[in-house]
């Protein structure tokens, strides 16, 4: 028997000296986290006051669930942007969900390094892009007269001379552009989890399959789908969760006058009551509104999966 001693376990400040590189590494998005998403949690407190600039946070006059009532009685615009906001995601979910896992299944298929290189930079550039840019592109290519895609079918003679397809004048011509737009936009970056969860599952899945004769269809749908399917669960989850946030930029840019009803969201409604009518109270509650409903929607949904026999986020 040997009689080596025992090497002691480490103390917490033992750890520390010998990691102290990596704790230092976590500053950074410590301070990033508490200075841009803990910190302004403060102005919670305006959504239920008379907030006056003068009299700042702490110093308006508390006024209750005033504000809330407000914007539900006496703004009915708040109507029509909530009706677009949920309408506009849940077209980008039906849409735009499923792309990601079929691209990284169709990635994960290509064989030779350099094709599948290439495909990845051009799928990942689109979300480099600033929606300024893309604007101008949407613009180019759906204009009523000047756009590439009108000018096309003039010239095969598949509308008249004086005819234009409405991609961006009318409602739900718009809504499905802002669809499409968004899921080109996004797809690409969505299938680096998908990737990775796929290089994940077990190669010798795969032989087996492959040696009970399953074609390639078959292992994508018995082995490669069931190996990801706690990602898809908790990307979906997540996605469920967002049904209420919907980014500023893009609906302002993509937007113009012709279609304000079909384009008029909660983020742009927050801008015209913050920014332009200075209601800094009534915004700040619409925001705790936004919210309130996203924790909601994605306990609900956390909540179902975990009652179907799925992992869910907590």
């Amino acid at each position: 028997m040997s009689t080596r001693e025992i090497p002691r376990r480490k103390t917490g400040k033992g750890w520390f000296r010998r990691d102290w590189r990596l704790y230092a590494m976590l500053l950074l998005p410590i301070a990033f986290y508490l200075i841009f998403c803990y910190k302004p949690m403060i102005g919670i407190v305006m959504a239920f006051e008379k907030f006056s600039k003068s009299k700042g946070i702490f110093g308006s006059k508390w006024v209750g669930l005033d504000n809330f009532k407000f914007i539900i009685n006496k703004m009915p615009d708040l109507g029509t942007a909530l009706k677009n906001t949920l309408l506009l995601n849940f077209m980008g979910l039906i849409a735009g969900f499923p792309m990601p896992i079929i691209l990284a299944i169709m990635l994960n298929e290509i064989r030779c390094t350099g094709i599948k290189k290439v495909s990845q930079t051009m799928l990942y550039l689109p979300h480099f892009l600033s929606w300024i840019i893309i604007g101008g592109m949407v613009l180019q290519i759906f204009a009523p007269t000047t756009g590439v895609i009108n000018a096309t079918l003039r010239k095969w003679r598949w509308i008249g001379p004086e005819e234009n397809v409405p991609f961006l004048t009318e409602g739900w011509p718009w809504r499905i552009v802002y669809t499409l737009v968004g899921v080109w936009q996004s797809m690409g970056w969505g299938t680096i989890l998908y990737l990775s969860a796929i290089t994940g599952i077990n190669m010798e899945l795969f032989e087996a399959a492959r040696i009970d004769g399953a074609n390639k269809m078959q292992q994508i749908w018995h082995v490669t789908l069931p190996g990801i399917r706690g990602t898809i669960v908790v990307l979906l989850i997540l996605n469920v969760g967002q049904m209420m946030n919907i980014s500023f930029d893009k609906p302002f840019v993509l937007g113009n006058s012709r279609v304000e009803e079909y384009c008029d969201v909660l983020s742009t409604f927050v801008y015209r009551a913050a920014i332009k009518n200075h209601e800094w109270a009534r915004a700040g509650a619409i925001g705790l509104f936004q919210s309130v409903v996203g924790l909601i929607l994605i306990s609900t949904a956390n909540f179902v999966t975990k009652r179907l026999g799925e992992d869910g986020i907590w």
